[in-house]
């Protein structure tokens, strides 16, 4: 047989590079094999994107879920105490100052308090009596929404308190004596109050029912203060002349109040002033447990705590009784004003001692 020689097409190799377009990118499928790389690198890119900013997306998803409708409810409209309890206050002291003052036909002012009063039967004129001195006494929280308010007040009514009368054998008469008392007292009336969301960030209150009157509250014992037993205020001791005066001059106006005052206070004088002279009468001093005085000051830097006992005159000469708790320190050898307190110093409660060890054998 006879073999033709067959015609190789194929060209060289540097003939195919050189064939490949002179900017040395290849196209494959309308795709440069650079583009191809870039787009790649991309894809790559954009997974490790989406591995690291998945556990964020998630948790922005979580927290973004709506609250239950329980929690929702619970929330305090923005602006507002979650309590209410100042509002009911007030609103307790408003509906005792109606419920006092109301009479036949006024059935509809008491229902915008409390809805069950359209239906109650009242007697007497309105207006015929009044409240006076109407003040919060007492405020307890009984529910989660619901106040207890204990409103304080002197009724007045139109013909004046009621006089005792002794009867024909000489004796008081206790129906007429107990009017008088009455009329005289305080009476003490407690409103159940529920506070609610009103809507527009407002709070919205209606009493659960109409005012009760109650006793007294109860008084307690007074606690123990620091000061030693009161006595008469001495000329002689420098406490009161220091004390002395700077009340002269923070309730009269008499003298530079500034010079009374140690380094560093601030206080201002009562303006205008209500009063023409004081008086001091008595002092209780830190640490004292007699009627000693002292004629001296201590070194500087010493502190004592006293209540001042006054007389004040007004302007229409009536002596007004006055108690103030001062703090003074020592200084280039007179007592000096370090602060006007706010209330009597109690006294730190004493350790309670606890059981005795057990002697050892």
């Amino acid at each position: 047989m006879r073999f033709l020689p067959t015609r190789n097409t194929a060209q060289p190799a540097e003939e195919a590079v050189d064939a490949l377009p002179e900017d040395g990118a290849a196209e494959v499928g309308g795709w440069s094999v650079a583009a191809r790389a870039n787009s790649t690198v991309l894809v790559r890119w954009a997974a490790w994107c989406l591995l690291l900013l998945g556990p964020v997306l998630g948790a922005a998803a979580w927290y973004s879920m709506p609250a239950p409708a329980s929690a929702l409810r619970q929330q305090a409209p923005p602006g507002q105490p979650a309590t209410g309890s100042q509002g009911a206050a007030g609103f307790a002291q408003l509906f005792v100052g109606a419920f006092i003052s109301a009479g036949d036909g006024d059935q509809a002012r008491l229902a915008a308090y409390f809805p069950g009063a359209a239906g109650l039967r009242l007697e007497g004129a309105p207006g015929r009596r009044s409240g006076e001195q109407l003040t919060v006494v007492r405020l307890r929280q009984t529910d989660r929404d619901v106040w207890s308010v204990t409103v304080a007040a002197r009724i007045a009514g139109s013909a004046g308190p009621v006089s005792p009368s002794p009867v024909a054998d000489g004796r008081r008469d206790p129906k007429a004596e107990a009017a008088a008392a009455s009329a005289g007292a305080v009476h003490y009336f407690q409103v159940p109050v529920a506070a609610s969301p009103a809507g527009g960030g407002a709070m919205g209150y209606v009493a659960l029912a109409m005012p009760a009157e109650v006793s007294a509250p109860s008084r307690v014992e007074a606690p123990v203060l620091v000061y030693g037993p009161a006595r008469p205020a001495l000329p002689g001791d420098p406490r009161t002349q220091a004390v002395a005066a700077f009340l002269a001059s923070y309730l009269t106006g008499a003298g530079e109040l500034d010079r009374y005052l140690a380094p560093g206070v601030r206080l201002a004088a009562v303006s205008p002033a209500p009063y023409t002279a004081v008086t001091v009468d008595q002092l209780a001093v830190e640490g004292e447990h007699g009627g000693e005085g002292s004629a001296s000051v201590p070194a500087d830097g010493v502190r004592t705590r006293l209540l001042v006992v006054l007389r004040a005159a007004s302007h229409d000469g009536l002596r007004v009784p006055l108690t103030y708790a001062l703090t003074l320190s020592s200084r280039a050898g007179r007592w000096e004003i370090a602060s006007l307190d706010g209330a009597p110093a109690e006294a730190a409660a004493a350790p309670v001692p606890g059981p005795a060890a057990p002697a050892s054998p």
